[in-house]
């Protein structure tokens, strides 16, 4: 009869007096009551919030084998159950009542005791929360086989969460066509329960076409389904396709609404596209200081390409101010969250002298840089083998050098410039001074100063080719226009006579005033001299 009174007074909106009633059920014993004074504790219906309170309702109607309470107690332990005190006992002080620190664990080992409960009595909800501890509580509790088989039962049994989780523990198999609309079926039933997971999911399947047919407008509007309910994920997608024009007209001042939203609320990928969005060139000129505030928020959620790029915008100062320490923080825990270009660009300040120097951070460049190398990365090809040719940050080693930028030199410039001296000069390889001579004029080809300095020495000097004065000093004129110092000091001698080029002693003085300026020591000793 109390039980009854008080659910005729919650429909009523009267919650403070349902609880009353409740209490006179709960005082006879009744597990419902029970259960229904620990919801009240929880929601704070009728009663302050109070959720050790609300724990200890809900553990006595679950003594009691209240199915509803088992499942629920197994959640409220999922989520993390302060340790209750015993009674009688008070807080020592007002710091320990009013603490927030001691933030409560995971209790998965008493969470699969009462959801097995739920499970065994056959609590739908209770087959989803046990599958759901069993896939992705601690490794030493999980058996995907016997999660699949509650998921199984869960989703027979008209549960939204064993739908969904029973779609995801077949995706783990799947393998024909068959089994993926089997897989988006079972998604499809949990999106239409409003499950938002589900909803965001079966869009990602309907965009890419798998299980469904492929549909792009049909997909975002599913995002946008899931991003109105206030689903994180669904509001990335759906800022993205608002920002993009992905199935829709593009909108992006209410894509990037949307992003924020979800960036906001967590989402680390949605927070390094915003970041994105304020480092691009567009009717503005990039923010850097904006963007650097998006890059750290994803970057702390754990977004590695976010902190690759918070890691450079600190080595560059661009939005914040120059700080190699705190850039090599950020590209260390990219690079350690196995983001290969973060791990390259770290390599490259590490053997370049920035940071400690320590023996085993120089090690772990060097590692780097192999594994990229040798998983067919030209660009950390080229990085290794000029490291090893110059003994630049470990032990020299020219025929090893020479074979990492042979390796690299078909496509990246730099190791064609550095392959190319290799073989000039004869450094892990018999020198062979023509090829050598090719290699340098194909870097030259597209620009490299060094390179074009290298080849114009060759074209004064005869060496690997013919000579050629002329083509040398429009060469030289190209790499110091780039501020290569050692041109400038090369045109100087070279418009001082003697060579195939007309001879201008302004000009020469010119360029040696220039290298001079710039620290070349044997240019401040050609200006000292009288002109002839």
């Amino acid at each position: 009869m109390a039980l009854r009174r008080a659910a005729r007074l919650n429909e009523a909106g009267q919650t403070a007096e349902a609880f009353q009633f409740l209490t006179t059920a709960a005082r006879a014993g009744i597990a419902e009551a029970e259960y229904r004074i620990g919801r009240c504790y929880l929601d704070g219906s009728g009663v302050p919030a109070s959720r050790a309170d609300g724990v200890r309702w809900i553990e006595r109607a679950a003594m009691q084998g209240y199915v509803e309470a088992e499942w629920v107690l197994a959640a409220l332990y999922i989520d993390g159950v302060a340790p209750l005190r015993n009674e009688g006992t008070v807080a020592e002080s007002a710091t320990e009542l009013f603490s927030i620190d001691d933030v409560p664990e995971p209790d998965f080992e008493v969470a699969e005791k009462w959801a097995r409960r739920a499970a065994e009595h056959g609590s739908a909800d209770g087959q989803a929360l046990l599958a759901y501890i069993l896939t992705w509580g601690p490794e030493s509790m999980r058996n995907f086989d016997e999660a699949q088989d509650w998921y199984r039962r869960s989703a027979e049994a008209g549960c939204p969460q064993g739908a969904y989780g029973y779609g995801l523990s077949l995706a783990q198999s799947a393998e024909s066509e068959e089994d993926e609309a089997r897989i988006a079926d079972h998604i499809r039933r949990a999106a239409q329960a409003d499950l938002l997971p589900a909803i965001h999911l079966l869009g990602v399947l309907t965009e890419r076409g798998i299980g469904v047919e492929q549909d792009q407008a049909a997909a975002m509007q599913l995002y946008r389904r899931a991003a109105e309910m206030g689903y994180r994920s669904g509001q990335a997608s759906w800022g993205r396709a608002l920002m993009f024009g992905i199935g829709i007209e593009p909108n992006r001042t209410e894509g990037e609404s949307w992003l924020r939203r979800a960036a906001l609320a967590g989402d680390p990928d949605a927070a390094a596209l915003v970041g994105d969005i304020y480092a691009e060139a567009g009717a503005l000129p990039p923010n850097y200081a904006e963007s650097a505030i998006w890059y750290r928020r994803a970057a702390e959620a754990g977004h590695c390409e976010a902190a690759r790029t918070l890691g450079l915008l600190y080595l560059l100062g661009a939005g914040v101010g120059r700080d190699p320490k705190e850039a090599m923080h950020w590209l260390g825990i990219a690079a350690d969250a196995g983001d290969q270009q973060a791990q390259m660009d770290l390599a490259n300040l590490l053997l370049n002298g920035v940071g400690e120097g320590k023996p085993e951070d120089l090690v772990k460049a060097r590692e780097w840089l192999e594994q990229a190398a040798s998983s067919g990365n030209l660009v950390a090809a080229s990085h290794l083998g000029f490291c090893l040719l110059e003994g630049i940050g470990m032990k020299r080693d020219e025929r090893q050098a020479v074979h990492w930028l042979r390796l690299a030199a078909n496509e990246v410039v730099t190791a064609q410039y550095w392959y190319g001296r290799a073989l000039a000069e004869g450094r892990g390889v018999d020198a062979d001074l023509e090829a050598g001579r090719t290699w340098i004029t194909r870097a030259a080809v597209v620009g490299m100063a060094d390179a074009e300095a290298a080849l114009a020495e060759m074209m004064v000097n005869g060496r690997g080719g013919p000579k050629d004065h002329a083509t040398a000093l429009n060469l030289f004129e190209k790499a110091a226009g780039k501020g290569h110092v050692g041109a400038m000091f090369a045109l100087g001698m070279l418009r001082s006579g003697g060579f195939d080029v007309p001879v201008d002693y302004e000009a020469a003085q010119r360029w040696f005033q220039a290298a001079a300026e710039r620290g070349h020591e044997a240019a401040r000793q050609m200006l000292a001299r009288p002109i002839s």
